[in-house]
């Protein structure tokens, strides 16, 4: 079949939700993808910061091939060896304690929500049974019948940030902190309040005596690439603490090496109660986790609260415990750290180039320049006809999330490509 047979089959059977540009890739090979009719792409998308140790990676691919023959799935009624390694793995790069494994960044934050609303309520009920004036308080509209059970737990609120994005889940959706994405699914979880990204003040006025989490993206990825402020993070990091505020950070897209650490906060000395991780966590393979410090996971979720059919499955699992080898074998966040100066001055001498191009901002290997007088999308359909895959993000941002094992002839190929279309 031609590629447009492809297209046209696609389009018959499956749901348009997505704009999808008119090429059919078929195989990958290191940082280049190839379609349907042979063309060769440079990728600078990565899947959207998924294929982080690029495409054909043998060993990556012999661990899969392996476990598919041992075992690829059995419930979590059972143990299994690929779970328990990748676990103690996750644990010891995010220095948190616990793991969730889900199918997906989305069900990773559906999962942190959760936890979150339970601690809050379980600290609520411990407080009740003790029979302090606080607990009378807290419940006193609910034993005068004003208000509902349902009602009360909704009261749990929840801090996100305004042009973040976590997710197309409800409970995701009603954290995400963009109209465009919710209008249509209204009404969404309540109890949620947004702040401005990077204005402490911003979230402190949001703060109530229900407030039970706050959830941000340590680099905005969708938003725009908009990494947070130091004193920002650190701010509301000692704000939940002097609140017992629980802090998730979405590390979905920044993490897994990215911007030049196992997990962006780490560069900020931040450690958040609950993480939620996926993308490059198993490097094309479904999976993403939330994980927990000792202090939540105590007081959280237990066995009947939270489940998943296919997370942590084996096949999964090996995928996830093998990337994290690789990444200590390729040494994959030091080459991150010493070829981010050149990708971002490279990136930078396009800013003085063009004057539509107005800056440059970003961590590791998840940079943005943001484009004026034009649309971003026209540049990123150019320069696919040139053989060249970069995405878009919002506020008009060209976003080069590429395969972090590319090296400088990469970067210097990727120029060539992006300024004959500039």
């Amino acid at each position: 079949m031609t590629s447009n047979e492809y297209i046209d089959l696609t389009e018959q059977h499956v749901l348009h939700t997505y704009n999808r540009f008119p090429i059919v890739f078929e195989k990958g090979e290191g940082v280049y993808l190839t379609d349907a009719d042979g063309k060769q792409y440079l990728d600078f998308g990565a899947g959207i910061a998924v294929f982080a140790l690029g495409y054909g990676n043998q060993e990556y691919n012999n661990a899969l091939k392996e476990q598919v023959d041992n075992l690829i799935h059995t419930s979590n009624l059972f143990y299994s060896v690929p779970l328990a390694e990748a676990a103690a793995k996750l644990t010891k790069a995010t220095g948190l304690d616990k793991v969730f494994f889900t199918n997906s960044g989305t069900e990773a934050i559906e999962g942190a929500i959760k936890a979150a609303r339970k601690y809050a309520y379980l600290k609520d009920k411990n407080t009740a049974e003790a029979g302090t004036d606080a607990a009378a308080d807290t419940h006193e509209n609910t034993a005068s019948g004003d208000q509902t059970d349902e009602e009360t737990h909704a009261n749990y609120e929840i801090i996100a940030m305004n042009h973040s994005f976590h997710g197309r889940s409800v409970g995701a959706l009603s954290v995400t902190g963009n109209p465009h994405y919710q209008e249509a699914f209204r009404p969404l979880m309540g109890g949620v309040r947004f702040a401005d990204f990077n204005d402490l003040e911003s979230v402190k006025r949001q703060v109530t005596d229900r407030t039970c989490a706050i959830i941000l993206e340590t680099v905005q990825g969708e938003g725009g690439i908009y990494p947070a402020d130091p004193e920002f993070l650190k701010g509301v990091r000692a704000l939940c603490d002097e609140k017992d505020i629980l802090l998730i950070l979405d590390e979905i897209q920044c993490g897994m090496g990215r911007t030049g650490s196992w997990f962006a906060c780490q560069q900020y000395s931040v450690q958040p109660d609950i993480m939620t991780c996926a993308k490059a966590l198993g490097c094309g393979i479904p999976v993403g986790a939330f994980v927990l410090n000792e202090k939540t996971a105590k007081a959280s979720l237990v066995p009947g609260d939270h489940g998943t059919t296919y997370g942590g499955n084996p096949l999964a699992c090996a995928a996830v415990s093998k990337v994290f080898d690789l990444f200590e074998e390729l040494h994959i966040i030091e080459h991150v750290q010493a070829l981010t100066p050149y990708l971002e001055q490279q990136l930078d001498t396009l800013v003085e180039k063009y004057d539509y191009l107005t800056a440059r901002r970003g961590k590791g290997f998840m940079q943005g320049i943001v484009v004026e007088g034009r649309p971003a999308g026209e540049i990123v359909t150019r320069a696919l006809e040139n053989g060249l895959v970069i995405l878009s993000a919002e506020g008009n941002v060209l976003r080069f999330v590429p395969p972090l094992v590319i090296e400088k002839e990469d970067i210097d190929e990727m120029m060539k490509r992006l300024e004959a279309v500039l």
